[in-house]
């Protein structure tokens, strides 16, 4: 797994909370697999403090297989804070970017860097 910086983890919890209320998430890892099944995910933000990790280890393959970005943050609970919930979340697919948009853009180029 990559190092993803600290500025893109904060770039990542931006994009989910502007795309909550301006586009189309889904939360928790079986809604986040399926639209990664259905390559409609544009975005998807994985927590790695997740226990047992098996609940999230399939995510990046499928990710990778279908050539869809995503990012590893640090805090199940900072993750599910970022979009609205009251409990931790594993994983957080953005289906539709809205305002969030161009950082989901700048997201990519530094990924790719």
């Amino acid at each position: 797994m990559a190092e993803v910086s600290k500025e893109l983890q904060e770039k990542a919890y931006e994009a989910v909370e502007i795309a909550k209320k301006t586009g189309k998430i889904r939360k928790g890892t079986n809604e986040v697999t399926k639209v990664i099944e259905k390559g409609i995910a544009k975005l998807v933000v994985i927590a790695e403090n997740v226990n047992p990790p098996e609940i999230i280890m399939h995510l990046p393959i499928l990710c990778d297989e279908k050539n869809i970005l995503y990012v590893h943050v640090p805090s199940k609970e900072d993750l599910g804070a970022s979009c609205g919930l009251d409990v931790p979340t594993a994983s957080i697919a953005i289906i539709q970017e809205g305002d969030a948009k161009e950082i989901i853009r700048e997201i990519s180029i530094k990924l790719k860097k």
